[in-house]
């Protein structure tokens, strides 16, 4: 089965697949790596937010109102979206959900996951995405590293991670290449870099660390507004 990601610059990610496109923090007006605004996004099942900051929950209430997408965070942050406008049936699971839980939208099972990182309501968290033929995304959201990654690893088979190496307010490149050694995940694609000045402002020193761990994770760079597929094989899938 064939996916498409789309990385949208800094941590926003589209992600299209069978008939759903899911958007994963929608940080488009005054995201320097967007090649498009929240206005010109037509279509949209499901959006994700990792946490309560301005860069990560960017456009997310306009876009659901504008799509009429179904909205998943953390209980306490759609609680406040609810309050500044948010229709109450475009919640995911009616209230949100909240960390080590799994929701369903169609053929995409999400799992909210610890992150360790701080945010303005409720708690940050990252997503681990399972498609219809199980392929798995790993959406680690903004995060320090933390050892329970390991049990993600052991939990999840991880086709796909994105991690953020800006450094800063994150895990720096070098962390998120250990974290790649803790996930055991097959492919890696580094995030939260590049788009402000504070941050790693290049994958170079990310692919080095990758190489001298010997990670065993395949890097792939993304390029801000390039649809890349995904190609996924049916696969045993644990339930939760």
């Amino acid at each position: 089965m064939r996916h498409e990601l789309t990385w949208h610059g800094h941590a926003a990610f589209e992600l299209a697949t069978g008939s759903a496109t899911v958007l994963i923090d929608p940080f488009f007006d005054g995201n320097p790596g967007a090649v498009k605004t929240s206005a010109s996004v037509a279509k949209a099942d499901l959006v994700l937010v990792t946490h309560d900051h301005a860069d990560h929950v960017g456009q997310a209430l306009s876009i659901c109102r504008a799509t009429g997408a179904m909205l998943g965070a953390v209980v306490e942050t759609v609680t406040k979206l609810a309050s500044l406008g948010l229709p109450k049936e475009q919640a995911l699971n009616g209230i949100g959900f909240n960390i080590g839980g799994t929701v369903r939208l169609g053929d995409v099972r999400v799992t909210m996951t610890q992150a360790v990182h701080s945010s303005e309501s409720g708690v940050a968290a990252g997503y681990v995405l399972r498609l219809a033929d199980g392929y798995t995304i790993y959406h680690a959201g903004d995060t320090g590293l933390f050892a329970g990654m390991e049990l993600l690893g052991r939990l999840y088979s991880i086709d796909l991670a994105l991690l953020p190496i800006g450094g800063v307010f994150t895990m720096c490149a070098r962390q998120a290449a250990v974290a790649c050694t803790l996930l055991h995940c097959r492919k890696v694609a580094p995030m939260h870099y590049g788009s402000f000045a504070a941050l790693e402002q290049n994958a170079d020193s990310f692919a080095g660390h990758l190489e001298d761990l010997g990670a065993g994770a395949e890097l792939l760079l993304l390029e801000a507004g390039k649809p890349v597929a995904l190609e996924g094989q049916d696969k045993t899938q644990c339930d939760c």
